[in-house]
């Protein structure tokens, strides 16, 4: 045995029993999808190891979801696999079918997006299935044309979207890390930015009944804290089963954001991940023309968006040398300034401070938590990705605990 199979074999995380499976999900009650997807993530680690999926094993396993769905046979070609994406295998491919009803003649392009054994974002199908949903029509974003939920046809479980055109970086600087100081140059940036809060306060502001359409969600109570909790337990409950060493820091954050947990005023549709990198766009015209990676999305508190995307790792400095640019957009003054006239919605500078945290607090667990799991478990195809962003994760610690003294102070 080596020293690796020896650690891992002692690593109660890494082959968890079901004590400590319950255990875990008692101490930290999360919103009940979150619940069913981490409970599935630990019981799989018991199962048999991960192994490479292969391109035509994925296109049959879709083949077969789309025809139990519509109840006639359908022809794939054209499928390949499709860049992009840190946390999920993604294939694309064109559907030759005959419509909903079986009596057109289409050749339609569409995506699979499909989990791996282990994942960066550990999230649920179904819940992203359902805010794709939802969003139809107010933001851009691919259309959800079918599921398997329960890993029926696919290996994992996974979703067929709609292919969508656009690029994620300016070919001025597509040699970075999609999204990571992303610099989309001034006259570019023009065109961008006013469609980035725009889009922002669309979604923070849809008409409350489509959250009817969101089933596996929990819907918040307007003046209760007890949402804002169970989002921080979905991060400390991430941590405990994730994590591959201890650090102090992560216990003091999470009785802090518990303690100061503020109620929400405004039940808002949340992204989870709105920055630069995750939207579509047309570089001639600067249009943004999809707004991608929903897996993350919750019902919540507005500034759990706008921190995320004001977050120094996404951003970098203006032509000025002195101005930081939010997301590569515009200064957090003018984006705040931008957002509260385009949405209505106050923006909180106490609530500023608490997703400031949260997020930070967030970020760390995916990293040097879920991040860090699934490359030492060699459950990923990204494994190379994987290792360099829990390696980034030191630095985000560090910020983490400038800005948590600083809200103490």
């Amino acid at each position: 045995m080596t020293a690796l199979e020896r650690l891992k074999a002692s690593d109660s995380r890494e082959q968890p029993s079901d004590a400590l499976i319950e255990s875990i999900r008692a101490a930290y009650p999360t919103e009940r999808e979150v619940d069913a997807v981490f409970t599935r993530k630990m019981q799989r680690r018991n199962g048999p190891p991960f192994q490479q999926i292969t391109l035509p094993r994925l296109i049959d396993g879709a083949r077969q979801l789309i025809e139990a769905n519509l109840g006639y046979s359908v022809t794939i070609s054209e499928a390949k696999w499709l860049s992009g994406g840190a946390s999920k295998l993604q294939a694309v491919f064109v559907l030759n079918w005959r419509g909903f009803e079986g009596n057109a003649s289409l050749a339609t392009k569409m995506v699979l997006r499909t989990e791996p054994a282990a994942s960066i974002t550990e999230s649920s199908r179904r819940r992203e299935f359902e805010v794709l949903k939802a969003v139809a029509g107010i933001v851009p974003a691919p259309e959800s044309y079918w599921i398997d939920e329960d890993a029926t046809y696919l290996p994992y479980p996974g979703i067929v979207l709609g292919f969508c055109k656009g690029v994620a970086k300016p070919s001025l600087d597509a040699d970075k890390v999609s999204g990571l100081g992303q610099n989309y140059g001034p006259e570019l940036r023009n065109k961008l930015a006013p469609q980035f809060v725009h889009y922002l306060a669309k979604l923070h502001t849809i008409d409350p009944q489509r959250f009817a359409m969101l089933t596996s969600f929990d819907v918040p109570t307007p003046g209760s804290n007890e949402a804002v909790i169970k989002q921080v337990n979905y991060i400390r409950r991430m941590w405990e089963e994730d994590r591959l060493e201890d650090e102090p820091i992560m216990e003091v954050t999470y009785k802090w954001l518990i303690k100061h947990a503020p109620v929400i005023d405004h039940v808002s549709l949340i992204h989870g991940d709105y920055r630069n990198g995750n939207f579509l766009f047309d570089e001639q015209s600067g249009e943004i023309t999809t707004w991608l990676d929903w897996e993350g999305a919750v019902l919540g508190d507005r500034h759990r968006d706008l921190t995320y995307a004001t977050m120094d790792t996404f951003g970098h400095l203006a032509e000025d040398g002195t101005t930081r640019l939010a997301s590569g957009m515009m200064s957090k003054t003018e984006l705040f300034s931008a957002y509260e006239k385009a949405s209505g919605l106050k923006v909180d500078p106490v609530r500023l401070t608490y997703y400031n945290i949260y997020n930070r607090y967030l970020l760390l667990g995916l990293i040097m938590g879920s991040s860090a799991r699934a490359s030492y478990g060699a459950r990923t195809h990204q494994d190379v990705l994987t290792n360099y962003l829990t390696a980034l994760g030191y630095q985000n610690l560090s910020e983490l605990c400038d800005s948590l003294k600083e809200a103490i102070q």
